[in-house]
């Protein structure tokens, strides 16, 4: 299978080199030509454009920053789809506009994917991030072999949209633990806790999740790089407000969640590291969240290991009483 990759940025110039090292014959486009360079000197071919991408390719996956650049993108490569064409949209991206957009794929003639990435650029750079593919199940079982030489755990969620929905609400409980590890590292910090010892108490407790284990780790080095910013949270705790919205859900939470950032943008510019949101509390206590023994950032130690698909338990359980 040929496959072009549209958006070598943080995840996505990580996402291509697993393709590339796993023996992928892979062309890429990006407007950075250095991050085109890059990949050229791990065997990349290069494109000279989306429409050509496409046209040359079976595969086409992008990897974008925004709604809008998927939608500049797609203009471009809609002319070439054809049957057998397969796009698959990697982006963090509004539910609606992945429909959109595969719909538009589908009705000439080719098959359309949404299917994100979760885990961390860490895991993402050694092929063992989790990714969500939202599409029919024959089209799911085509693109398999593909997603699991980017992924370790690949979760099929259903009709085209239904990844691109279960991303954004991924990324808001991450947003939310973030946000409250903040919160009770200050505090503990302003209690007169050793901090190395709260986050230890953090990590073997009920208090735990993914954010503590990572983002807490940056937060006490005082690199604050999780190479993720505060405009990408803004953006997707938006989508996810969004989401419910549509479908009339009063949220408490989510909209306090995305005040915050707004705040934090403010103070700080929108291409501040996300981390940073714990200097709002810095700010107004006095107090330095540092601790001795944390990473400036996050790797992944795992060993590299082939993908899977992840059966979710009501299916898994059927499957067995069969």
């Amino acid at each position: 299978m040929k496959v072009g990759f549209i958006g070598l940025g943080n995840v996505g110039g990580k996402l291509s080199g697993s393709l590339l090292r796993n023996g992928i014959d892979l062309t890429v486009l990006d407007l950075n030509i250095d991050l085109m360079d890059v990949a050229v000197g791990k065997g990349a071919k290069v494109a000279e454009n989306a429409a050509a991408l496409m046209r040359d390719c079976d595969a086409v996956i992008t990897c974008l920053p925004s709604p809008a650049a998927s939608d500049a993108v797609m203009k471009e490569m809609l002319p070439e789809v054809k049957e057998g064409k397969i796009w698959l949209e990697m982006s963090t991206t509004d539910q609606a506009e992945a429909e959109r957009l595969g719909d538009l794929v589908i009705a000439a003639g080719g098959a359309a994917v949404d299917c994100p990435v979760s885990g961390g650029c860490h895991r993402a750079d050694t092929g063992n991030i989790s990714i969500f593919a939202g599409c029919d199940r024959a089209t799911f079982d085509r693109i398999l072999p593909l997603l699991t030489t980017m992924g370790r755990r690949i979760l099929h969620t259903g009709e085209l949209g239904s990844a691109s929905m279960l991303k954004v609400l991924t990324n808001y409980l991450a947003t939310v633990h973030l946000a409250a590890n903040a919160e009770a590292l200050v505090t503990a910090k302003a209690a007169g806790m050793d901090l190395n010892t709260a986050y230890e108490a953090i990590k073997i407790s009920s208090g735990n999740s993914f954010s503590h284990v990572t983002e807490s780790q940056v937060i006490l080095n005082g690199s604050r790089d999780i190479s993720f910013t505060m405009d990408l949270v803004k953006k997707d705790v938006g989508l996810f407000q969004s989401i419910a919205e549509r479908n009339g859900v009063p949220l408490e939470i989510s909209p306090l969640i995305c005040q915050i950032f707004e705040d934090g943008i403010a103070r700080y510019g929108d291409r501040e590291l996300s981390p940073n949101i714990i200097r709002r509390l810095e700010d107004a206590t006095g107090l330095s969240i540092l601790a001795p023994g944390f990473p400036p950032e996050m790797t992944d130690d795992e060993p590299e290991e082939p993908g899977y698909e992840v059966i979710p338990q009501s299916l898994a359980t059927t499957s067995a009483a069969e």
